[in-house]
């Protein structure tokens, strides 16, 4: 005679939908950008002492993180338009963390782009 197979541990649902969720690279909880901007301004600052002085994009990524384009003054002179700026990208997942940093470009405040 054979014995039956032993039964297996019953799951949660929630823990199914969590696992599929992760699995297919979906976030429960959505950032919103108002916040990732938020949350993007204020690591940066921490991160590099620098003040950041405007946001001039931002760009959802598929993890549920955004992308947001910080600029900011690095070298201060006078006249103000000779003053030297940069352009960061900032990156923070979907929990509002910082996950990257990078200087895109420098220029200085009078410059317009061709």
């Amino acid at each position: 005679m054979t014995e039956s197979p032993l039964p297996l541990p019953a799951q949660n649902s929630s823990a199914q939908y969590k696992n599929a969720s992760e699995a297919a690279g979906k976030s429960v909880s959505r950032l919103r950008a108002a916040d990732a901007i938020r949350a993007a301004k204020d690591q940066f600052g921490m991160v590099t002492g620098l003040t950041p002085h405007a946001v001039t994009g931002i760009r959802s990524r598929g993890d549920g993180g955004w992308s947001v384009l910080v600029d900011v003054v690095e070298l201060a002179r006078i006249p103000d338009s000779t003053s030297v700026m940069a352009t960061y990208r900032v990156d923070v997942d979907a929990d509002g963390e910082l996950a990257a940093c990078e200087r895109l470009r420098r220029f200085t405040r009078g410059a317009t782009d061709s």
